[in-house]
């Protein structure tokens, strides 16, 4: 059957590269399906998806959007309809990937109607402004979308344009067309795992272990974005089960530090109701940003992990803040869950001689989660360190005790 791209682009701007585009697309066998998201744009549009038909999704009109003055109202409506139009496409199995071009604005535009697909429907945008600092992480956030710095401004159809919307045409193309296995397991469960390289060796044992036991373990790095995206692929029903190994980003994001994982961090697998195994790695260190530092943090008990990321300790008032959140959200769960904690530190990094390494404060946070928690979830206190070999065994056991 023939493929189907969305093409996404701002016609009253860029028609003439977006054509191009389109036309590359058709000669590569595919079918182009273009989506015209001109804020400013007329009801003439050439496009198979006018800017007046994603008005009417965004639940307002090009005539009321034309008399407004407020740009960022503007989006939301445009952004709205254009998302709902691309989800329905693909649902019905009318789209099988998407392409954008864009410069700033284009850019945030397109990336976000994008990240609404799921993960593994190739997503690709062109975009010259791609290498601004901090641009690049909201144009991607946690989908597997494809970055293409065109370096030069999608401005007119030079030669050069020519070359970078060839080269993005075929990248997509062979995304689309080539042999690409589908992201859904063929055989055994898929089980989610948050790691960091603090408890790299655990995750390892955890893996290899369950690997000989039939099942797929698929490591998230759990600085904010792999945990929120390992959220949203639970959501989506890529897993059956979840081993969280490290959950600070719900510390993180209470407090607002570098590793927040946002405010659904430790609700999609209750939600779902599938399987959760729960430790603590990283949970008592924070994060926060140095330019952000309150005059006591640099007092605080730190760990240094390179020169760029400092592990501050967290304070007893803290781990019982963390502990009183960590139990709202896992008592909503639907499955069963279980905690696993080690009493001899929660990471490679937590171990006697170094200054943050404290298992009697810890135990605040255990003895919190233990009053806040419902009966029928279990705490398994593991007398190890979090690297141990003998951790990880109890990691393994719990798991297949509930997988």
């Amino acid at each position: 059957m023939e493929k189907s791209i969305l093409i996404i682009s701002t016609l009253d701007t860029k028609e003439e590269e977006t054509t191009y585009l389109s036309e590359r697309i058709q000669a590569l066998g595919l079918k182009p399906v273009l989506m015209d998201i001109a804020m400013r744009g007329s009801g003439s549009s050439k496009a198979d998806i006018t800017p007046a038909q994603v008005a009417t999704a965004g639940e307002s009109s090009l005539d009321e959007i034309h008399s407004l003055s407020d740009r960022e109202k503007i989006t939301a409506i445009m952004l709205k309809g254009a998302k709902l139009i691309e989800m329905k496409l693909f649902e019905d199995g009318k789209i099988d990937g998407a392409i954008a071009i864009g410069g700033s604005t284009g850019s945030l535009m397109a990336t976000e109607i994008m990240q609404s697909l799921p993960f593994g429907v190739p997503k690709l945008m062109v975009s010259c402004t791609a290498s601004i600092p901090g641009l690049s992480t909201r144009y991607i956030r946690t989908s597997d979308m494809v970055l293409f710095h065109s370096v030069i401004e999608i401005f007119g159809l030079t030669d050069i344009l020519r070359n970078v919307l060839d080269r993005a045409a075929c990248a997509l193309a062979g995304m689309v067309q080539g042999a690409i296995s589908s992201p859904r397991p063929s055989k055994g469960k898929a089980i989610a795992m948050t790691m960091l390289g603090p408890c790299e060796e655990c995750a390892t044992e955890v893996r290899l272990a369950l690997e000989k036991k039939g099942y797929q373990v698929i490591g998230l790095t759990a600085t904010g974005v792999g945990d929120r995206a390992m959220e949203e692929m639970v959501s989506q029903g890529f897993f059956q089960g979840v081993i969280d190994l490290t959950p600070g980003g719900v510390g993180e994001h209470l407090f607002g530090f570098m590793r927040d994982a946002g405010p659904h961090r430790l609700e999609s697998a209750g939600e779902m109701g599938i399987p959760q195994v729960i430790s603590t790695c990283s949970v008592n260190h924070m994060t926060p940003s140095k330019s952000k530092y309150k005059p006591e943090y640099h007092e605080r008990r730190k760990y240094n992990l390179d020169r760029f990321r400092t592990w501050l300790r967290l304070s007893p008032d803290e781990l019982i803040q963390v502990a009183d959140v960590f139990a709202e959200k896992v008592n909503r769960s639907k499955g069963p869950v279980k905690f696993v904690i080690p009493l001899k530190g929660w990471s490679s990094v937590d171990i006697p001689g170094n200054p943050t390494y404290d298992p009697e404060e810890d135990r605040i946070f255990i003895e919190e989660l233990g009053r806040r928690l419902k009966p029928e979830i279990e705490i398994i206190e593991v007398n190890a360190n979090l690297e141990d070999p003998e951790f990880a065994k109890a990691i393994v056991k719990a798991a297949l005790g509930i997988f």
